[in-house]
């Protein structure tokens, strides 16, 4: 065997391997055929797209350009440059021409670009993207797709064996292989909501938003994540479960959003010292710590101190793992809980219940508002503000700047502590000229020009 060794510009390492015909491995041996992993990537590798965006970033030339606020004021020209992201997809459904992809891979894009397996280039309507679980769904008009059949992520096991199909460093149609390492790992900090899948097939970047699948070419994981320390591939990729990424899928295609139901309990892990406490047996679970008044969880008996054992037929492992069960059930989802109170096992019902059932259409407050949801002042990000809901893609809300978990503090310059007065505002400046909100644990100026 003849091995060369070629580094790149970039610092990439290729080790080829040639030989001669006469040492090629025999294709039976004692009678029996090599076991190969290539009839089932031929059927499943046509199936992973490359993505490829086009990202508009401001360049920030002069120091108060950085801050969103004396932009707006200052009035200071703005210039901007183009940025590149290249991720994967896959296409899960051949006739609609539906790709499923990480959020982060396609966050921010003016433009999404997508190479199919045979060449082809098309450009893809963003459907919708959900941050919380790093999802979303892209839309591409092709004939003669082929697509990957999704499979059940809850029936993997720890050293199941597995397939990474990607583009990292944009070598197309990259395939990795090896085995789960591990499931329903949580507490990475990546997403809001994890119970990743671990695996040491090898994932680099390039690779988010690539299929993981089992030895049947069916869709177990969407590869989004690594641990490296050092900066490199050290054998540890996370995946998200095929399972939350349908759910998740399902309803992006529905409603272009999330339409998480509100369940109202605040949560922990079982430890030794709580069980003591409780007097029950340490093991798996949740307890609840906290029940909001007027929620689902209350209307339907759930007190404080109780452990959940099992949500809808399902194990519970965990805080986590019950907050991200919850997290893909839809508003108006029956719930049906097994808990552990005084050492009695009682079972629950409850229907989970919209958290925007109390705000106001964007429409009436401001024609400018329009497609979103703004509820009335309160206090949880810290800071007294009006909480944005759900708002529609492409909506006038949207195309102001208004995202999902956003809160109002001031409208054209006014601090507004009341929906009255937010509109009030609006009318008497005749226009939406410019909105102060807070985002996350930023603030944020959204100005029209």
């Amino acid at each position: 065997m003849r091995l060369f060794h070629l580094i790149g510009a970039g610092g990439l390492a290729l080790v080829l391997s040639g030989q001669d015909a006469g040492a090629a491995l025999p294709a039976v041996v004692d009678q029996q055929p090599l076991p190969s992993l290539a009839p089932m990537l031929e059927r499943t590798v046509p199936a992973v797209v490359n993505i490829s965006t086009v990202i508009r970033i401001d360049a920030a030339e002069h120091p108060l350009m950085r801050d969103p606020f004396f932009r707006h004021f200052l009035d200071i020209p703005q210039r901007r440059r183009e940025g590149n992201s290249l991720g994967s997809g896959i296409v899960v459904d051949a006739t609609r021409g539906l790709v499923l992809t990480n959020h982060h891979v396609v966050a921010k894009a003016t433009e999404i670009r997508i190479t199919l397996h045979d060449g082809r280039r098309l450009l893809a309507e963003l459907v919708g993207a959900d941050p919380d679980t790093d999802i979303a769904v892209l839309r591409i008009p092709a004939d003669h797709l082929t697509a990957l059949t999704i499979g059940d992520s809850d029936a993997l096991r720890v050293g199941d064996f597995v397939v990474a199909i990607g583009n990292p460093f944009g070598l197309s149609q990259t395939v990795t292989s090896g085995i789960v390492s591990g499931l329903g790992r949580t507490g990475l900090g990546i997403e809001g909501y994890e119970s990743f899948i671990q695996t040491d097939a090898s994932i680099n970047p390039g690779n988010s938003g690539g299929p993981l699948v089992n030895l049947h070419g069916e869709l177990v994981g969407i590869n989004t994540a690594i641990l490296a320390p050092g900066g490199g591939n050290i054998g540890i990729g996370f995946a998200i479960p095929a399972n939350m990424a349908r759910a998740i899928m399902e309803q992006l295609i529905d409603h272009g959003a999330v339409q998480r139901g509100l369940f109202g309990v605040a949560m922990q892990d079982l430890t030794p010292e709580l069980a003591a406490a409780l007097g029950v047996e340490y093991g798996r679970g949740a307890v609840i710590n906290h029940v909001v008044p007027d929620s689902a969880a209350a209307a339907a008996g759930v007190r404080e101190g109780d452990l959940i054992l099992r949500i809808n037929g399902a194990t519970v492992n965990s805080a986590a793992d019950l907050r991200h069960r919850l997290a893909l059930l839809r508003v108006g989802t029956r719930v049906d809980l097994e808990i552990l109170r005084g050492g009695q096992r009682l079972r629950l019902v409850a229907t989970l219940w919209d958290p925007y059932h109390a705000f106001v259409d964007g429409q009436g407050i401001a024609p400018s508002l329009a497609g979103s949801l703004i509820g009335e002042l309160d206090r949880q990000g810290g800071v007294p503000a009006l909480p944005v809901g759900t708002v529609q893609p492409n909506s006038n809300a949207w195309n102001a700047g208004l995202r999902e978990g956003d809160r109002i503090l001031q409208v054209n310059g006014q601090r507004v502590v009341s929906l009255h007065d937010l509109s009030r505002t609006i009318q008497q400046s005749g226009a939406l000229i410019s909105l102060r909100i807070q985002r996350g644990d930023d603030l944020v100026v959204l100005a029209r020009r």
